[in-house]
């Protein structure tokens, strides 16, 4: 793969400077996948026990539409955690320094995640129990916020410029691979065991499995993030750690603009991956072997749409890739109610369809507004923009999604959806018309 230099204040296409390093994409590109598919294993870790565990384990004495309401309601708190995280531990890393955060925030949710497995049931704790699920899940969001190392951003800057929707959809492949671990990991537990198995032991073993992950993912993350290289590439890059108020107020705009432009896609994200399971089992409609199968299918479409994505990307630009899947994914929700109402088959064919849309758009999610901050901001920017995109897009839209199909149908899904694929165009409308630039 080819490598750039990237000098002082200078664009990414200057020559490179006298006593510079040279940045090879491919060896940051591995750093991004081995932290974003640790990352996203913990996450469709918990989501996916969620719907198949939490609610039977903890919320016992509800119904079973209402435990389900419950366990997607502390579901939501990691991402009300993130951006929280992303201002505690930006500070921690301008006062000891960037080795210092990541450990500290991969420490705290390898402790939030063994925490959750280790914990009692309610008939064992009572709404203690509840209690201690809700903080360990508000402290993995914490940590998700206080992970952010950057190279996402340097990979971006250091990308050929030729090839920087190509590179956008390196770190976003973390995604479909998280899912089709965890996917393959609770499918493998489900059917295996007997349900008292499975329920009383059986549902841990996967936080286990995500703690070890996320001790390799730490040392190989460290690798890269702690060298002298690559504080002098952030460095260059004026990649700097600001303080989340400054940042508000400084680019508080562009933030917002950022999460809006990626909305789409993350409402799209909950939709496909938890929300069907736990619609399939409130009404019976295909077993749950079957739905994480096809799911585990889906994600491996969404990976090869996420590839697609950076060669489409580089052709046509970033904007009007997430344009065109946002149009897309606005007509597929016209016909959501009647595929997840139209037996085991309509249920497949939107996942699967809703996966391969989900991999074309999310693969160019993230930092299409990028080039909207100043150089400076956009280590910080990058980071809350993420934040932000996930708790306005994502957070609430499992309980959402199953809530209000609950009480009006089906159709509530459809104008979920359409409402994100409305919001990513109209954001990316107005950052068109700010006359920036669809280059990062």
């Amino acid at each position: 793969m080819a490598s750039l230099t990237h000098q002082h204040r200078a664009s990414p296409t200057a020559p490179p400077a006298e006593g510079h390093h040279q940045v090879a994409p491919a060896e940051i590109a591995t750093g991004v996948v081995i932290g974003r598919a640790s990352e996203y294993f913990d996450f469709f870790v918990y989501g996916i026990a969620s719907v198949l565990v939490f609610p039977s384990v903890f919320f016992p004495f509800a119904s079973e539409l209402a435990g389900l309401l419950y366990s997607f309601t502390i579901f939501s708190f990691a991402f009300i955690g993130r951006p929280f995280g992303t201002a505690l531990f930006m500070r921690i890393q301008r006062r000891w320094g960037r080795g210092v955060k990541l450990t500290g925030s991969l420490f705290l949710l390898g402790t939030a995640t063994v925490g959750i497995a280790f914990l009692p049931s309610y008939a064992t704790l009572g709404s203690t129990a509840i209690y201690l699920l809700a903080l360990f899940r508000f402290l993995q969001g914490i940590a998700f916020g206080g992970s952010w190392d950057g190279l996402p951003s340097l990979l971006a800057i250091n990308s050929p410029p030729h090839k920087r929707g190509w590179y956008a959809m390196v770190g976003q492949l973390g995604a479909p691979t998280g899912f089709i671990i965890a996917g393959a990991l609770f499918l493998f537990l489900y059917a295996s065991l007997t349900p008292a198995e499975f329920i009383d032991w059986g549902w841990r073993y996967p936080f286990f499995v995500a703690f070890a992950i996320n001790v390799v993912a730490l040392f190989a993350r460290l690798r890269l993030v702690v060298t002298h290289e690559y504080t002098q590439l952030l460095d260059e890059g004026e990649l700097e750690p600001i303080s989340t108020l400054q940042m508000v107020n400084a680019q508080g705009f562009n933030i917002f603009l950022g999460a809006f432009a990626a909305l789409a896609s993350y409402a799209l994200f909950h939709l496909v991956t938890v929300f069907p399971l736990s619609w399939v089992i409130l009404h019976k409609a295909q077993g749950v072997t079957d739905m994480l199968a096809i799911q585990i299918v889906g994600g491996f479409i969404a990976f090869i749409g996420t590839l697609l994505s950076g060669w489409i990307a580089d052709r046509v630009g970033r904007r009007t890739t997430l344009a065109a899947m946002a149009v897309l994914i606005g007509i597929f929700s016209l016909f959501a109610p009647w595929l997840l109402d139209g037996g085991q088959t309509g249920q497949d064919v939107f996942i699967l369809v809703g996966f391969a849309l989900l991999g074309l758009s999310y693969g160019q999610a993230a930092g299409v507004v990028t080039s909207n901050f100043d150089r400076r901001y956009r280590y910080t920017g990058a980071a809350l923009t993420t934040d932000f995109g996930w708790l306005f897009g994502a957070a609430f839209a499992p309980l959402v999604a199953l809530g209000l199909s609950s009480l009006f149908g089906l159709a509530a899904v459809s104008l979920y959806l359409l409402s994100g694929a409305v919001g990513t165009l109209v954001a990316l409308r107005i950052n068109k018309a700010l006359g920036a630039h669809d280059e990062m």
